[in-house]
């Protein structure tokens, strides 16, 4: 198991443009972090940077207290399970889980052991025998999984390792991850675009923007109490709904606070109403999910969406007021930061 530390990490390729902006960030001996944001935040830059597969333009990267800043990725004992899966197409799934053992001298008696023991844990005993070309694509991200999990490695690094796959498979993997991850108890690092991965697979979640961390804390405290607007409307589906404070009726009875720039409400926390409430508007269109049902709202403080159970009924045009109960709303600065 491993603990690691980015100090001050800054990274800028040919044009000069830089793509991480300093990133300190913790990661315990053990723990299972998730690393979420746009295309271009930086996300898997900093995992290859931790992999010691790029070098960082500045800062350090420590292991286990140990400087491995110019240390190459060989002799550093991480295992990386990637997007593409990356297995040798002309081996079975026995010599692809053993490769990497005996390229490093492992004894043939200790891989035929832990290569075993991989299999059973993963649910790949009866697939042995086969090549890459005979799974399915879980199969085949289980056996990279695999490949990285007989190194018994310090630290296992995933790089969207899930997005190949269907949404009823990624949820299901998900599970074996989180269930092997408590078996192992090894340190993880998961990088995703899906906020809800994310929320789901990491102990902690950080949340990168521009090269820069947003905010770094337990997935329920960045759904509840986001740093920043950004994260605010990054996690969560829908994204919560802005509002200029300036913009609410004065008989809202919402205490705004001093400076406040933008007032933050969760669609799911939304309450359409027939009374005056904060807002009022008109419905522009609902979609319906099944157990629950997004109305969409025109106001003049621009589009509110709200969340409802599916026995309500709205159609479009019909004017609502929107309110909101107070403990449940969020304000920020002019700079985007939470108040």
């Amino acid at each position: 198991m491993a603990a690691i530390h980015l100090e001050g990490i800054g990274k800028a390729f040919g044009s000069g443009q830089p793509v991480l902006r300093g990133i300190d960030l913790d990661i315990g001996d053990g723990e299972r972090l998730a690393l979420v944001g746009p295309s271009g935040s930086g996300k898997t830059t900093v995992l290859r940077i931790i992999a010691g597969l790029e070098v960082p333009t500045r800062g350090r990267v420590l292991i286990d207290g140990q400087d491995m800043t110019e240390v190459p990725a060989e002799r550093r004992d991480l295992a990386m399970v990637f997007q593409n899966y990356a297995l040798y197409p002309h081996k079975s799934v026995r010599e692809n889980l053993a490769f990497g053992l005996r390229v490093r001298g492992i004894a043939p008696t200790d891989i035929r052991t832990r290569v075993e023991a991989t299999a059973a844990s993963l649910g790949l005993t009866h697939l042995l025998e086969r090549l890459p070309s005979q799974l399915s694509g879980g199969q085949r991200q289980r056996v990279a999984v695999g490949r990285a999990i007989v190194r018994d490695a310090r630290a296992f690094l995933f790089d969207e390792p899930l997005s190949n796959l269907d949404p009823r498979l990624r949820g299901d993997t998900r599970a074996e991850l989180i269930e092997l991850h408590g078996r192992l108890r090894a340190t993880m690092v998961y990088v995703t675009h899906d906020q809800e991965e994310a929320m789901t697979l990491g102990q902690r979640v950080a949340v990168l923007n521009e090269g820069r961390v947003e905010q770094v804390d337990a997935p329920v405290r960045i759904y509840t109490q986001p740093a920043t607007t950004f994260v605010a409307q990054f996690i969560g589906s829908p994204p919560m709904n802005l509002i200029e404070p300036g913009r609410l009726k004065a008989t809202s009875g919402i205490g705004v606070a001093a400076g406040t720039a933008l007032l933050g409400i969760r669609p799911h926390d939304v309450r359409l109403m027939t009374e005056a409430a904060l807002l009022r508007g008109r419905v522009q269109f609902v979609e319906f999910l099944g157990a629950s049902q997004i109305v969409h709202v025109q106001t003049d403080g621009g589009r509110i969406t709200a969340v409802t159970g599916p026995e309500s009924v709205f159609d479009p045009g019909d004017e609502v007021h929107i309110g909101a109960d107070p403990a449940r709303l969020h304000f920020f600065d002019s700079n985007g930061r939470r108040l």
